[in-house]
């Protein structure tokens, strides 16, 4: 039995890891050949508002190893700033990626859309004098495994 934590490493035959995601109503799926890049947690205003949340989790993907599934046309992209371009699910509102065409060109996936097991870890806070208020002090607050 192996008790150790699940990775995206490459298996020691030298298959090379896949991965593959979903938005939360299912409509776009994608897979990602190869490893996960550094996984950063964004604090900056921009990724705050487009999340919803305290910070954007992102991990780097090389955009040859990323194949996207779209079959209703349900992906909206927006322009955040110049030259990012934000990626969700219109349906649902899941943000997926951001992505620059570059060069060089960058994908930038959001691993809580991840279906298949990825353990980090985090590797950088950025833009983080910029973070949320409200999250200092977060790490002594009650821990719950669920809802309580």
């Amino acid at each position: 039995m192996n008790t150790s934590a699940p990775s995206d490493r490459a298996p020691a035959n030298g298959t090379p890891a896949m991965h593959s995601g979903s938005c939360l109503c299912g409509g776009i799926t994608y897979t990602v050949s190869g490893e996960l890049g550094p996984l950063s947690l964004c604090h900056c205003s921009r990724c705050r508002k487009a999340n919803g949340t305290a910070f954007l989790a992102g991990a780097v993907v090389d955009p040859a190893g990323f194949r996207l599934d779209d079959p209703q046309g349900l992906l909206v992209r927006y322009e955040s700033s110049p030259g990012v371009f934000r990626a969700f699910c219109g349906h649902c509102g899941s943000p997926l990626f951001s992505h620059r065409p570059g060069p060089p060109a960058l994908i930038r996936l959001r691993p809580g859309t991840l279906d298949t097991p990825y353990a980090g870890p985090v590797t950088s806070h950025i833009f983080h004098a910029d973070r949320a208020a409200w999250l200092a002090g977060a790490e002594e607050a009650p821990t719950f495994d669920e809802r309580p």
